[in-house]
């Protein structure tokens, strides 16, 4: 048989779409992985968000912060504090916030170095800075100015006004707030004098007890207080704390009668707000919200908006920020200095009524000057002395006064509590008297306070208690200063804790007088060639 013919010509071309087609699957599968590179690469970055740790008095940065998420695409997640909380957290270690923003970190430094952590501290930049003033009613800032030598108002002056009942007036706690405590430490280091930082001898004494009167309201936070103070605002004269918190209260139509601010002329702590990096692997977005934060038009933003003052000095500032800050002060760089602020102002809700016992020689040998003297002392005590120490250490509202007068026995014992200028005149007719002695009985008449004392104790647990023994003369009646001190160590405990401070004057002896006040936990103070009045006013600042 004759083979077939071959395949026909037309069959062939079929063939060659199928070549094509398998030389273009590779070209297929490239374009589609290529396709699907370009698609990953274009997906949008992961979202940041960065935790942080804030003031409550920041609250109103809140639209900022949106307002940053919405430029930047950086979300931020806030979760509030009140600054001794932060405090402490942020010492311990904090790690559950990669951002913190405080008010101030100054007190947060101290408790860091304080526990020893040798870890670099926090990456830290200011953002904006208001001081801690006071706002005070018009008619009261007149009134302190007009009394004034310069016209200006110091901390010496609130002080004294407080001491004497005429200011009355509403700061944060400072134990849990940052514009309390930075009042505290203002007050503080004017009362001190040094006008440099806070030493652990500037707070060994008390100088503040007559500033405290005063304090008539308190909260733990700044809002808090601004809203009591609105609510109390016929009852009380000023209000201390942030100048932003008292411009936004002028403005916020609270007030009948706007505050003036009264920037003191001694100086003033400055918050400077600062935000701090806690964890370093967060840098990035750190530093881009500081950035953002400090630009030109943010920081007008944020003056117009909170009344802070911007960062950069050379920002114009609005009307109500362009007086000058003035004196800045320092804040302490000891924990032990702030701790013995904190512990002499106590809480301000259950305030102890201070009493001092004055054990006064009026024996032969005070008649005369000495007693001028003595007199006169007093009168600078009830407010005569206008010195920066004399405001703070004058006789304050609310504090009881007992004059006991003695020679060769107590001649008389007597008790005022101080309220108002009618106190003080009767305070002036006790050490008026003309009723002097022969003898000079020092030990027994010391012995007979601390009996009065006991008394006192037993009737008002809370006073307290602290006596003040004056003489020119030795021992020449009555029990020795062995016998006294034998009768001190069997006296009950809280009788025991009363301290004695002596002050020395004439011919007291002085080692005696030194004795006696160690033994009691008090101190001597010689007035043998200085006024009575420094003197007294050395022992005053120690009284506890």
């Amino acid at each position: 048989m004759t083979p077939g013919p071959g395949p026909v010509p037309a069959a062939r071309p079929a063939a060659a779409p199928r070549r094509r087609a398998r030389r273009g699957l590779p070209l297929l599968l490239a374009l589609l992985l290529l396709g699907a590179a370009v698609a990953c690469t274009d997906e949008a970055p992961a979202p940041v968000t960065l935790r942080l740790l804030a003031a409550p008095e920041l609250a109103d940065m809140g639209p900022f912060l949106d307002d940053f998420r919405r430029e930047t695409g950086i979300r931020i997640e806030t979760e509030y504090r009140g600054a001794a909380d932060a405090d402490r957290e942020l010492a311990r270690g904090d790690r559950r916030h990669d951002i913190a923003w405080l008010a101030s970190d100054r007190s947060f430094q101290l408790r860091l170095r304080a526990a020893g952590r040798r870890a670099e501290p926090p990456l830290t930049t200011g953002i904006m800075r208001s001081p801690v003033v006071i706002g005070m009613k018009p008619a009261t800032a007149a009134r302190l100015r007009a009394a004034g030598r310069d016209r200006q108002i110091s901390w010496a002056d609130a002080a004294d006004a407080a001491a004497g009942g005429s200011l009355s007036f509403a700061m944060a706690d400072p134990r849990h707030t940052t514009s309390g405590l930075a009042a505290l430490v203002g007050v503080a280091t004017a009362a001190a004098g040094t006008g440099g930082v806070l030493r652990p001898g500037d707070v060994s004494c008390d100088r503040l007890s007559g500033f405290f009167s005063g304090h008539a309201l308190t909260e733990d936070s700044p809002a808090r207080l601004a809203d009591a103070f609105a609510a109390r605002q016929d009852t009380l004269d000023a209000l201390i704390t942030h100048e932003s918190e008292l411009l936004a209260l002028n403005a916020s139509g609270k007030l009948r009668t706007p505050l003036e601010i009264v920037h003191p002329k001694d100086g003033m702590v400055l918050s400077d707000h600062p935000l701090l990096l806690l964890d370093p692997a967060r840098r990035a977005p750190y530093d881009r919200l500081v950035e953002w934060l400090k630009s030109e038009p943010v920081q007008r933003k944020i003056m117009e908006r909170t009344l802070r003052r911007p960062i950069d000095p050379a920002l114009e500032r609005i009307p109500g920020l362009r007086e000058p800050i003035g004196n800045a002060l320092y804040f302490p760089d000891r924990p032990q200095v702030v701790d013995r602020l904190l512990a002499d102002y106590g809480d301000p809700r259950r305030r102890r009524t201070a009493h001092v016992l004055f054990l006064l020689d009026y024996s032969g040998s005070m008649r005369g000057e000495r007693i001028e003297r003595l007199r006169a002392a007093f009168d600078g005590l009830g407010g005569a002395d206008d010195s920066r120490s004399g405001k703070f250490l004058r006789f304050h509202r609310g504090e009881k006064i007992t004059v006991l007068r003695f020679g060769g026995r107590v001649l008389d014992e007597r008790t005022v509590t101080y309220r108002d200028g009618r106190d003080l005149e009767r305070l002036r007719d006790l050490v008026a008297s003309e009723d002097f002695d022969d003898a000079t009985a020092i030990w027994s008449g010391l012995d007979h306070a601390y009996r009065t004392a006991g008394r006192i104790l037993r009737d008002h647990p809370g006073e307290r208690l602290s006596i003040v023994l004056m003489t020119d003369g030795r021992n020449n009646a009555g029990i020795g200063l062995d016998a006294f001190l034998r009768r001190h160590r069997d006296r009950p405990a809280g009788a025991r804790e009363i301290r004695t401070h002596t002050v020395r004057y004439g011919e007291a002896d002085a080692a005696e007088l030194g004795r006696a006040a160690r033994a009691t936990g008090g101190r001597l103070a010689d007035a043998a060639d200085r006024p009575v009045l420094d003197a007294f006013k050395e022992i005053r600042g120690c009284v506890d």
